[in-house]
């Protein structure tokens, strides 16, 4: 089995590692479809709460798409190229973005095209301060493939983004930080524990509840705020009838700490079953 993305599992977090140092951790097909592979095991297995997303090596957490293998497709046609990499590159930011498991990014190194794009589409990133950005494939004579045009502006505003996507230029974490791309600039040495203590801080939480957040947000975030309000509602009404609710209502009553279930994937899905009830009360579309 290919090793170029390792996962490795401790209690319920898994760490997802890109693992081709050679290559700047670089985005080939193969990896992406590991890494989307990987996630679909991830989102179905009921032990697993949350993700850590990060890259081997001290240099780079990854330098965007493979660019010598995007070039081949290029030279066989402009189909060819939007079907085998940028198709395939979305497909893995959109999984990203709309998982419904927390993921930290943690990037450890260089965060170039593609590797910011996935940056850009995790709910959670933390960085080194080693760590440095960029969105570069305009010197390539393109645009960015993988959601950059679309996500960055969301997350910066559109004249900030713009700058960065027009003139390719490379910036450090301290400056990510301040555009929202990221969450915090950490010591090298202490990049994948403070991911962890993130996670830690979230998982003590209701899956349920934590699902229905990252949902809500990710559905409702480009909406006008009269249909993310009806998102929000749906998602609490999938939510109302559950036990994950019920208990932390009476451990708040109780002043106690919630005991939660821990299985997040059977939870999510009891909800889901419980929504799709006849009777059971949903918000008007």
């Amino acid at each position: 089995m290919s090793k170029k993305v390792l996962l490795n599992v401790d209690g319920p977090v898994a760490t997802l590692t890109l693992n081709r140092p050679h290559k700047l951790n670089a985005l080939d097909y193969e990896t992406i479809d590991l890494l989307t592979s990987h996630l679909d095991d991830i989102d179905d297995d009921p032990k697993i709460g949350g993700v850590i997303l990060t890259g081997s090596g001290d240099r780079a957490f990854s330098a965007g798409g493979d660019i010598p293998q995007f070039s081949r497709s290029v030279e066989m046609g402009a189909e060819t190229a939007l079907r085998d990499f940028v198709a395939r590159g979305q497909r893995l930011t959109a999984r990203i973005e709309a998982f419904k498991k927390p993921i930290v990014v943690a990037v450890n190194g260089l965060a170039y095209g593609g590797g910011c794009e996935i940056t850009e589409a995790a709910p959670l990133a933390v960085a080194s301060e080693r760590a440095i950005f960029a969105k570069p494939e305009i010197r390539l004579g393109m645009p960015p493939t993988f959601g950059g045009t679309q996500r960055l502006p969301r997350l910066a505003g559109r004249k900030r983004a713009l700058q960065l996507l027009l003139t390719g230029e490379s910036f450090l974490a301290p400056r990510a930080l301040e555009l929202g791309l990221i969450n915090a600039v950490v010591p090298h040495d202490h990049l994948l524990a403070s991911a962890r203590s993130l996670l830690d801080r979230i998982l003590v939480h209701s899956p349920l509840a934590i699902a229905t957040i990252l949902t809500a947000t990710t559905r409702g975030i480009n909406l006008p705020i009269a249909e993310g309000l009806l998102v929000e509602a749906e998602q609490f009404a999938r939510m109302a009838p559950t036990a994950d609710l019920r208990e932390g209502l009476d451990a708040w009553l109780a002043r106690r700490p919630a005991r939660y279930g821990g299985d997040w994937f059977a939870t999510a899905q009891r909800a889901e079953d419980q929504a799709a009830t006849p009777g059971f009360p949903l918000p008007a579309e």
